[in-house]
């Protein structure tokens, strides 16, 4: 099997810059004022409640929508189009109306690989994330988790220099759910930047090296994960770990 991805070269984008990032929308402001910057190298988990606006922040960043205040930057990708060098995979993925192999193949035909590197990249993917064996079955006949590998497949074929994950794991049982984790730590290792949001404590204690914690549309931190989990800096992050509801949020972050 040739090498998904070259562990030994850098995200050519990375660092990415987040500078005041606002989104509005309905007349409220659903993202508010978020500055981070996310570097090559470890696992950056975007962990909250629901409703802190993960899923926001993850589309702003990939550029699936724009942000009505601050910016973006990109700031190695020296004039490189950083929409080709990154991938997002969502909770719920859509399947293809076609076979398991076509499904990575049709988004490998969109960034016009010639048919031999597609064919190798698919047995590659398919390999490494255990649904060979499905290849010719349709997409879509897929059992929730296998669809999930196969998403991750999908993108991890594209290799990207960061992969988005959006709630990856929210509607799988607990085999599925580590079988797709093992998947991700192995992306992870091939050199690819891993952004996820999750809700789940123990998941972000599993795979996090670094956590940006947001509440009500806020980044209330962005803490090294050991520090984060056994020492948080705000008030917000400690209720969270403690399961507990913070009644003073509602005057804290209006």
């Amino acid at each position: 099997m040739t090498a998904l991805t070259d562990p030994a070269a850098a995200p050519a984008i990375l660092p990415l810059g987040l500078e005041g990032l606002v989104f509005a929308a309905g007349g409220k402001t659903l993202i508010k004022g978020i500055t981070a910057t996310l570097s090559a190298g470890s696992r950056s988990i975007v962990l909250g409640p629901n409703g802190a606006g993960k899923t926001l922040l993850l589309r702003l960043c990939h550029g699936l929508i724009l942000p009505t205040g601050g910016r973006i930057v990109w700031k190695g990708a020296a004039g490189a189009d950083p929409a080709l060098r990154q991938a997002m995979v969502f909770q719920r993925p859509v399947m293809l109306r076609r076979s398991v192999a076509a499904n990575v193949d049709y988004a490998l035909r969109l960034r016009d690989l010639a048919r031999a590197d597609r064919q190798q990249r698919i047995e590659d993917v398919l390999t490494a994330t255990g649904l060979r064996r499905f290849a010719t079955q349709p997409a879509r006949l897929l059992s929730v988790g296998e669809q999930q590998k196969l998403a991750l497949a999908r993108a991890w074929a594209l290799r990207p220099d960061v992969l988005f994950l959006d709630e990856p794991t929210a509607s799988l049982d607990p085999a599925a759910t580590r079988a797709v984790e093992e998947i991700i730590l192995r992306i992870d290792a091939g050199g690819t930047k891993i952004i996820m949001s999750t809700h789940d404590l123990a998941q972000a204690r599993r795979l996090a090296n670094e956590v940006l914690f947001l509440h009500r549309g806020r980044l209330c931190e962005q803490t090294p994960a050991p520090v984060f989990f056994t020492a948080p800096r705000t008030a917000e992050a400690g209720y969270f770990l403690e399961g507990k509801l913070f009644p003073q949020l509602r005057r804290i972050n209006p």
